[in-house]
């Protein structure tokens, strides 16, 4: 897909799991596409997690990527989701591996601090950024669409481009307080 790399941000779930992809040619990124892979409710897990495995490696071959950014697991209140979250996040691992595909996870707090400034930044304020950052004429909808795309810009920045600039100007400019710290250096391989 032209000169540069990309970058597929994907944020976990078997209901919806967003995906982005984004061409990173030097210190200019492109959204190439983006969008949620869904599944039913009524479906049985094993079925929901096969459909969202076929859908991703359909993705993975029309996007192409050259490596995968893929938010972590959080903390969460309800076990049965992280369980859910959990084992998306697995099919996910797997149609990448299967693909050659290599993945880093992110922690949401360093999508955050890389993204919008501060690993503080709520939703809203990290939405806004993606759609600056990228030039995009709208906040990607739905969320899981907006936070793949983050985790996309996240690897872009913490692998030695001007991104982080970029942050720190637009943070001044829409008020979001901007740190000089950046996670780049704790980037991690998750397979």
């Amino acid at each position: 897909m032209g000169a540069g790399r990309v970058i597929l941000g994907i944020d976990p779930g078997i209901a919806r799991m967003g995906y982005g992809a984004v061409l990173q040619e030097g210190n200019r990124m492109r959204a190439l596409d983006f969008g949620t892979l869904t599944t039913g409710k009524e479906g049985s897990p094993e079925r929901r997690l096969t459909e969202i495995f076929g859908k991703l490696q359909k993705v993975l071959r029309k996007v192409r990527p050259s490596v995968v950014a893929m938010e972590e697991l959080y903390f969460a209140r309800n076990a049965k989701t992280a369980v859910a979250v959990g084992q998306a996040r697995g099919v996910a691992l797997l149609a990448c591996g299967l693909a050659g595909v290599p993945v880093f996870g992110y922690k949401p707090l360093e999508i955050k601090q890389a993204v919008a400034g501060h690993g503080s930044a709520d939703k809203g304020q990290v939405q806004r950024m993606v759609k600056a950052l990228l030039g995009l004429s709208e906040i990607p909808k739905p969320d899981d669409t907006a936070d793949a795309l983050a985790a996309a810009l996240t690897h872009a920045q913490g692998t030695g481009t001007p991104l982080s600039e970029a942050v720190k100007g637009l943070a001044r400019k829409s008020q979001v307080p901007p740190t000089g710290s950046w996670p780049g250096a704790r980037i991690k391989k998750s397979f």
